[in-house]
């Protein structure tokens, strides 16, 4: 079914619009061994369809805890909410960095949900961060990007 299938087209917008970052934790690609996806914010199992409005850049990390989800459990609020959409929602208004740069912090209900279920502040990504602080690659210092 053709639209099913992502194109080479959309794969390179979706990479380009995103500036080869991941949309969920802004890790850079050329950082990262593992080659990044192009996933359906809304998955297809769940009636997301193959548009460049429901395609985002995402790291094999936060692509991999992320798979089907579309909501999780606000950790504060104990509450199932709708978990970052990078399409529809600016990344700043639901996340931020610790001081030193090695944390996402969830500023919201669906921020919190977003960082703990793709893991966001796993023990490996914070040893990436350190790293890419140090090579001065770290999407601290990065424009922001939505």
């Amino acid at each position: 079914m053709p639209d099913d299938r992502i194109t080479a087209v959309q794969r390179r917008a979706v990479f380009e619009r995103a500036q080869y970052r991941c949309e969920y934790c802004r890790t850079p690609e050329a950082c990262v061994s593992d080659p990044f996806a192009v996933e359906h914010i809304i998955p297809r199992s769940k009636g997301g369809k193959t548009r460049l409005n429901n395609l985002a850049c995402a790291c094999t990390a936060c692509n991999g805890h992320k798979h089907k989800a579309i909501a999780a459990v606000d950790p504060f609020s104990r509450q199932l909410v709708p978990l970052f959409h990078p399409r529809k929602q600016r990344w700043a208004g639901h996340f931020s960095w610790s001081e030193d740069g090695l944390r996402m912090v969830g500023l919201t209900p669906t921020g919190r949900a977003t960082v703990k279920t793709l893991q966001m502040n796993h023990p490996k990504m914070i040893k990436l961060r350190q790293l890419l602080l140090l090579a001065g690659a770290h999407p601290l210092n990065e424009q922001e990007l939505n």
